[in-house]
């Protein structure tokens, strides 16, 4: 299944494309990292790991709004994704990232133990870290698909 696939099964469809709730989403990507780190300070760490996935999920949302996407699948944001890399905009990387720290947090949210330890954790507070600030990057030099429709 590719991004395309997802279009055609609904899972993302086109929207006005919106710089504000791009802006948005990198806020939220932002508080939910920061939360991580209370959690991870916490000892909470089921915790920590749901909120650097949502940290990521945002990151990455932020360049559907700009596209003018609407994700119904948190695959297909990763499928998304794979757009950018395509066009040699984004490094195939951080989709890997955006699809490993999708299936562990769903994993974890579905399993009856978390197995994970404080060293991955961190790393995983450190990687959300990255994915962001990359996803800034992103947003700030591409010529990210500015009207509706645009594949």
């Amino acid at each position: 299944m590719n991004y395309e696939d997802c279009f055609k099964q609904g899972l993302l469809r086109y929207v006005e494309p919106s710089k504000k709730k791009s802006e948005e989403s990198i806020k939220q990507s932002e508080e939910w990292l920061n939360e991580a780190m209370i959690n991870l300070k916490a000892g909470a760490f089921r915790s920590t790991l749901s909120s650097v996935y949502l940290s990521i999920f945002h990151a990455a949302r932020a360049i559907l709004f700009i596209d003018g996407v609407r994700e119904k699948s948190h695959y297909c944001v990763g499928m998304y994704l794979e757009k950018y890399v395509e066009q040699g905009l984004l490094e195939k990387e951080w989709v890997i990232i955006f699809d490993r720290m999708r299936s562990v947090r769903h994993a974890d949210q579905y399993s009856f133990y978390s197995t994970h330890t404080t060293e991955e954790i961190q790393s995983y507070i450190s990687t959300a870290r990255e994915f962001l600030e990359r996803m800034k990057k992103l947003l700030k030099n591409c010529t990210c698909s500015k009207s509706k429709n645009t594949k």
